[in-house]
């Protein structure tokens, strides 16, 4: 098996948002968006807090006005996590949040103006050290492209995204990123790779208005899956019809199944059939609810049998082995003489995953001691 992701990924320039680097050879990271009225600043507070607490490395608000800019002023003093403003149309709106603080700019320049209005905004994003994301969608591309190429293709989004770069390159500006998002997956994944082979700047990834909890992240899981598979992408959002704390979550997971990132426990589980000797499918789900707090990386194997759950079992930091009455149990792929009553499997294994988990904090402090 894999310790390690075979994944060679594409060279790209580093920016920073806030203090999350994205591209070069950072950690991919991932964002969610806000749903809240940005001018609730105390629900949008919350909800960025709540982003937060499950990992969210980058959370974006969108600043439609300017009383929404007033109140992100108040919003990005509540919080730590860098925020992406994403704006349309008004350079003020842009030029007054990034005096507030914004950690990054989402921005189309084609969109918001002439070119005295464009480099206003680039000077102050220049000035304030604030790096730029180009956002191309295959829902809104310019008329002219939609003329041209009659429905959304990969060479309407490289051309729509294309254009907006060459105005950032015509200003000297080189602290971006760029997104060309379809809801279709073969359309966003096109785009992507062709996008890929024209620039080095980092790629935000997305399939955009992917649907809802379930086949959107499906939908994400397939067109994402691809593009990182193939190295492409420094940054990503799942779009959900869903809580935002769901994107962050299906995020992880994709970046944990291609071992991209490691955060929190990776459950290994079977789907369950009749050899089962406990019910595998709520012991899961209790398990993964109850212990969604913990972000250290392990791999935890819940096999209901004894065929595959020895092998599994084996190399996984923990192990569980169905049997009649009493499973077997696996610390760092040893068998141990401790066996589990079946009918108290979530108390006594959410026991061993905590005491893993700080074995495991505890010593990787240590680690991080004797290198200072």
């Amino acid at each position: 098996m894999f310790k390690e992701s075979p994944i060679i990924r594409r060279k790209s320039r580093q920016i920073m948002v806030g203090n999350v680097p994205v591209g070069g050879d950072a950690p991919i990271s991932v964002q969610s968006m806000t749903n809240t009225l940005t001018t609730d600043v105390a629900a949008t507070v919350a909800q960025i807090k709540s982003l937060e607490a499950v990992g969210a490395d980058i959370v974006r608000v969108s600043i439609p006005t300017m009383d929404a800019a007033e109140a992100f002023k108040e919003i990005k003093k509540q919080v730590r996590v860098p925020l992406v403003t994403d704006i349309h149309f008004d350079y003020r709106i842009a030029l007054k949040v990034a005096e507030y603080g914004a950690d990054c700019l989402r921005i189309n320049p084609g969109n918001i103006g002439n070119v005295d209005r464009i480099r206003a905004v680039v000077d102050s994003a220049r000035d304030k050290n604030i790096p730029i994301r180009i956002g191309v969608n295959g829902g809104s591309l310019e008329k002219d492209i939609q003329a041209k190429y009659t429905e959304p293709t990969p060479e309407a989004l490289l051309e729509s995204a294309m254009r907006h770069v060459d105005i950032l390159d015509g200003l000297n500006f080189h602290d971006f990123k760029v997104s060309v998002k379809a809801s279709d997956v073969f359309l966003a994944v096109g785009a992507y790779r062709l996008l890929a082979k024209q620039i080095d700047n980092p790629l935000h990834l997305g399939i955009t208005e992917a649907g809802g909890l379930r086949s959107g992240s499906v939908k994400s899981s397939v067109g994402l899956g691809l593009l990182l598979s193939e190295g492409i992408g420094d940054t990503l959002r799942v779009s959900l019809a869903a809580d935002p704390v769901e994107e962050i979550k299906v995020g992880f997971d994709i970046l944990k199944s291609l071992k991209l990132r490691s955060r929190g426990i990776n459950f290994i589980a079977c789907p369950s059939c009749s050899r089962q000797e406990f019910d595998v499918i709520s012991t899961v789900n209790a398990l993964e609810e109850r212990l969604e707090d913990i972000v250290t990386p392990m791999d935890v194997s819940i096999i209901g049998c004894i065929v595959n759950g020895p092998g599994e079992a084996t190399v996984s930091d923990l192990g569980l082995t169905g049997s009649s009455k009493k499973s077997g149990f696996y610390l760092d792929g040893v068998r141990q003489k401790e066996r589990f009553d079946n009918d108290k499997l979530v108390e006594q294994l959410e026991e061993r995953i905590r005491a893993k988990a700080a074995k495991l904090d505890e010593s990787n402090k240590i680690s991080v001691k004797e290198i200072d």
